[in-house]
């Protein structure tokens, strides 16, 4: 999956991965980090997503990444903000009131564009990669991830032959081999949400599983 895929899906505005009300796992769950306020949250693979003004409103300052520049001018536009915009080693740094948006791609970050993260919230991310590029994804997330930062992270699990992602499906067991070496991942919360998923539902899909996790790095 290249990035012309995700850019093409925000160029015609196929975006049903955007979620217009703030996530309420992260609004349940978030408190199970232990960040202190004022930490840098860190979201990958943003969007333009409201869960960034939820965390800045905890009291957290927020840096995402995207790739989309239509999402990231989306966001700012769309709540009313006025960013600053300068361009930051590989990235275009969108900043307002404590929110920052990195333009560009994922796999460009340094340890030095995230060295003030004290934790990660992804719930997009994971779930947007085929298996061939997850591996990648949670590798290079590690390799620039400063070592004491935990993650709140969410996915979805489903038989994958019974329909094609994105959003894909991603088992316990893959996301303990991708970060088990790293971290000790504790499994929160899990449900079956077929029944409010009819896209899933009517596509044939028999079992549609919602997972929470905190992952805190080994001592």
């Amino acid at each position: 999956m290249k990035a012309e895929f995700w850019l093409e899906r925000w160029q015609r505005n196929e975006i049903g991965f955007h979620q217009g009300e703030i996530n309420a796992h992260l609004q349940d769950y978030w408190d199970r980090v232990g960040l202190k306020e004022g930490g840098e949250v860190f979201v990958p693979l943003c969007g333009k997503s409201d869960d960034m003004l939820w965390l800045r409103a905890q009291g957290h300052r927020v840096l995402g990444v995207e790739l989309s520049p239509l999402a990231v001018e989306a966001f700012f536009v769309e709540n009313e903000l006025k960013p600053e915009i300068r361009s930051v080693g590989a990235y275009e740094r969108w900043s307002c009131d404590g929110v920052s948006i990195l333009c560009g791609d994922f796999f460009d970050l340094e340890a030095a564009d995230l060295k003030g993260v004290a934790g990660v919230y992804d719930r997009a991310s994971l779930v947007a990669l085929p298996p061939e590029m997850r591996g990648q994804y949670a590798h290079h997330l590690q390799r620039v991830l400063p070592a004491a930062a935990p993650m709140l992270l969410v996915t979805m699990d489903y038989p994958q032959p019974e329909m094609n992602g994105p959003p894909f499906a991603v088992a316990e067991e893959e996301v303990r081999h991708l970060y088990a070496g790293r971290y000790t991942v504790d499994r929160l919360y899990d449900r079956d949400i077929l029944a409010e998923a009819p896209r899933f539902r009517n596509g044939g899909v028999t079992r549609l599983e919602e997972v929470v996790y905190s992952l805190h790095p080994r001592r």
